[in-house]
């Protein structure tokens, strides 16, 4: 039998502490008010203030990993306690409440993703469908001629009036004789496999299904002032997508096979057939979607480092933190990262890049060989990213 415990916090009294370990519990606030923020003043972003039915700490307690902000009562609160061995039964018992954090995790991802993309790019991003004609452009000059067939498609398909509207059948024409994309249009495959260097979706696409990679890795990125930036690299296990089915939007981004993968496609109607029949997907999903926030986070501190050789090393840690494989010291991790994969998911210019390097090279916590980087001390890289991100939280205060 469910049993659920409340507990009180008086007024001014810290919940949560950013960076502590993860809990195994979260709450659901009753009563009172609470304000969400970091240590770091992010540009363009505000403490939040939640109240009755919101939830505080489920994004360390779901993913495992620290708080990525502190929480302090603004007035006294009263809330439920749910550790996480509950929280499957709780999805058994009241789905609604489930759907309602996995809602909350969708909106907030879509908050931190626009934030993260501004200042990661410097810019502001204006999506149009318009942009797809430069996006296939992009990707046509650079070589990636499937990609470029697929972003020219969807040009076509959707600004049937648009100011390139010849162009591109100019070029959608001439590119299908020399290359081939997986799909086009949507399947009603519950599996799809894609080879390395094709589009699944591109940003500004319309868009309501999700993806969870069974095998393989796929990139998410944009096309910004002719440079792609990576996003994220997500591997086995990962899902991406979810906005777009959630929450109606068109894709904010575009997702590239990184390797040949096999993708299992979760539409709108098996979505909701699921939240019925398999709880234990809500439970998943709740799992996914908290590991992917926490590594939002982590990336908006990230985007606060301005020296390049710190900015590299924090972007390792996180990658490696990602994975939560247990390390044993005295043991090289192999990353399969090269430095130009860490060099586009901190978004370092080109004229950048050749410095960042330099930089690189002569850190003792880090090898590359063989074009990938090589971590000799796991335990020692993690610290000194941690440092980093404090010593620049000090600066910042």
């Amino acid at each position: 039998m469910l049993q659920l415990s409340f507990v009180n916090f008086k007024q001014n009294s810290y919940i949560l502490v950013e960076g502590t370990s993860a809990n195994d519990r979260f709450f659901i606030i009753q009563s009172g008010r609470v304000k969400c923020f970091s240590e770091v003043a992010i540009p363009g972003t505000t403490p939040e203030i939640l109240g009755p039915g919101d939830f505080i700490g489920v994004v360390s307690c779901m993913s495992g990993h620290g708080q990525p902000k502190n929480v302090v009562s603004l007035t006294p609160v009263v809330a439920i306690m749910v550790h996480k061995s509950q929280y499957p039964e709780l999805i058994m018992k009241n789905t609604p409440v489930a759907m309602k954090i996995v809602r909350s995790f969708a909106r907030d991802m879509r908050i931190v993703n626009d934030r993260l993309t501004k200042l990661t790019l410097k810019n502001i991003i204006l999506d149009s469908p318009e942009s797809l004609f430069s996006i296939a452009e992009y990707y046509e000059k650079s070589g990636h001629y499937n990609i470029a067939l697929y972003g020219y498609y969807q040009y076509l398909k959707q600004c049937s009036t648009g100011i390139n509207i010849e162009n591109a059948k100019r070029k959608f024409i001439a590119l299908r004789q020399r290359a081939k994309a997986a799909y086009l249009e949507p399947s009603n495959e519950i599996f799809r496999e894609y080879p390395a260097d094709s589009m699944i979706f591109s940003e500004c696409q319309k868009g309501a299904d999700m993806f969870i990679i069974q095998e393989g890795s796929v990139r998410i990125s944009k096309v910004v002032d002719g440079n792609e930036v990576t996003l994220a690299l997500l591997k086995k296990g990962d899902m991406f997508g979810e906005m777009a089915l959630l929450e109606n939007k068109p894709r904010s981004a575009s997702a590239i096979a990184h390797e040949p993968c096999r993708l299992m496609v979760v539409n709108m109607a098996n979505f909701n057939q699921m939240v019925t029949t398999q709880p234990q997907m809500i439970s998943k999903l709740t799992m996914m979607f908290a590991e992917r926030l926490w590594a939002m986070h982590r990336q908006l501190a990230n985007t606060q480092l301005g020296d390049l050789r710190e900015k590299l090393i924090d972007m390792i840690s996180l990658q490696i933190e990602k994975q939560k494989v247990p390390f044993v010291k005295g043991n090289v991790y192999h990353s399969g990262l090269s430095l130009t994969d860490v060099f586009k998911l901190c978004a370092i210019p080109r004229e950048q890049q050749g410095e960042a390097c330099r930089q690189i090279q002569y850190d003792q916590n880090i090898k590359i060989v063989g074009g990938k980087i090589d971590v000799p001390d796991v335990e020692e890289l993690i610290k000194q990213a941690a440092f980093y991100r404090k010593q620049s939280s000090r600066h910042a205060n």
